[in-house]
């Protein structure tokens, strides 16, 4: 299965992960270089750019890469500043659903001075998976502010051979 369609477009991203046998369309590069070239332009003025202002009215994006091999599909997604009980991980037979919300504060008192932040921010990422996916097997583990999680294939057992003999009549 390629992987391109499992990795949808994020406004701000610039490098998408993609694997060994993405090839980039004329389509896609013009898209790449005019995002580009607009960010460039806006940057220039002070200005920030979509996915910028995007984090700030409290869109959080996470970046996720999906890469296979021989025995499972392997999802990566960083989620920075959360803790596991912040993060909601469905499975159906179409889709890998991760759902979770960011929150952060921040307070500083000083002399004569009191500075306090807070940052929310929900997100909802949508991954199709292919349909020879084990469901009972598929495991989940969130470390250092990265989710994991191993989708294995269904393997399917070669029976042993048999012969079969031919009658003459």
């Amino acid at each position: 299965m390629a992987m391109r369609p499992l990795t949808p477009w994020r406004l701000g991203r610039r490098s998408l992960p993609v694997g060994r046998e993405y090839e980039m369309t004329p389509i896609d590069a013009f898209q790449r270089e005019m995002n580009r070239l607009f960010d460039d332009f806006f940057k220039g003025f002070g200005m920030k750019t979509a996915g910028e202002e995007m984090e700030e009215l409290g869109t959080f994006v996470p970046r996720v890469d999906m890469a296979e091999d021989e025995n499972a599909f392997r999802v990566t997604a960083e989620l920075p500043g959360m803790d596991e009980k912040d993060i909601d991980i469905n499975l159906t037979r179409e889709a890998l659903t991760i759902k979770g919300e960011k929150k952060e504060e921040r307070e500083e008192k000083g002399k004569g001075n009191y500075y306090m932040e807070r940052s929310y921010g929900s997100f909802t990422r949508v991954l199709p998976v292919p349909g020879d996916i084990d469901p009972d097997h598929v495991e989940a583990s969130f470390k250092n502010g990265v989710l994991n999680i191993v989708l294995p294939k269904v393997h399917t057992e070669k029976k042993d051979q048999k012969k079969i003999e031919i009658k003459s009549s």
